[in-house]
């Protein structure tokens, strides 16, 4: 959370672009048994389209995984054409301390740590760190550090994600029956970056 608070002027078309390559992909996707947790395009001359998933089963997302997603994607945006020259696009995990961009994400990790950043002031501030105490559709409840709790709107949250913390670790590994003295980093797998050519 250490981004500048003020944002790009091309942040809101580029955000639109992202909205549009989640919903081109997510019915291929989708019927493989994979959902989206977060598209992201980082550069400007050669745009790296970022993709991260989960699988739909609940189970921990490996390699192959991230490989057939890949596949999959990039076959749909080669025929969308999102970009009139080279792109290219990377595949991976959410992580541990994964991005919280889902209703089913914050309710799954309640009473965890979490921070969230607004892209207008809230209450006169923008970053905000608490335990997760609840969320629908269209709000957040953090209980803060400071003891006092917030409902933040959904509308207005630029970005958010868990906190990697030692319970955070052993519940995911727990989850995913592993041993929680594993190195978390060894979970959290991607494919090299791909070159696309339109």
């Amino acid at each position: 959370m250490e981004d500048d608070d003020t944002l790009t002027p091309d942040e809101a078309p580029q955000e639109s672009l992202e909205a549009r390559i989640a919903t081109t992909i997510t019915p291929a996707l989708a019927a493989m048994g994979y959902e989206i947790v977060r598209v992201l395009i980082q550069g400007k001359q050669i745009p790296t389209v970022q993709i991260m998933a989960d699988r739909a089963d609940g189970r921990p997302i490996g390699v192959a995984d991230c490989e057939a997603i890949s596949h999959a994607a990039g076959a749909v945006l080669d025929v969308d054409d999102p970009f009139p020259k080279e792109w290219h696009l990377e595949v991976s995990s959410p992580g541990i301390d994964r991005p919280l961009t889902r209703t089913k994400d914050w309710l799954r990790f309640t009473g965890h740590l979490a921070t969230a950043e607004m892209s207008i002031p809230f209450e006169g501030r923008r970053r905000f760190r608490g335990f997760i105490l609840g969320a629908d559709e269209e709000s957040v409840r953090l209980k803060l550090e400071d003891g006092g709790e917030i409902t933040l709107p959904r509308v207005d949250m630029r970005r958010a994600k868990l906190v990697l913390t030692d319970e955070l670790i052993a519940a995911t590994a727990a989850e995913a029956g592993a041993d929680p003295e594993e190195d978390p980093s060894e979970d959290d797998p991607g494919v090299p970056i791909l070159p696309k050519r339109n």
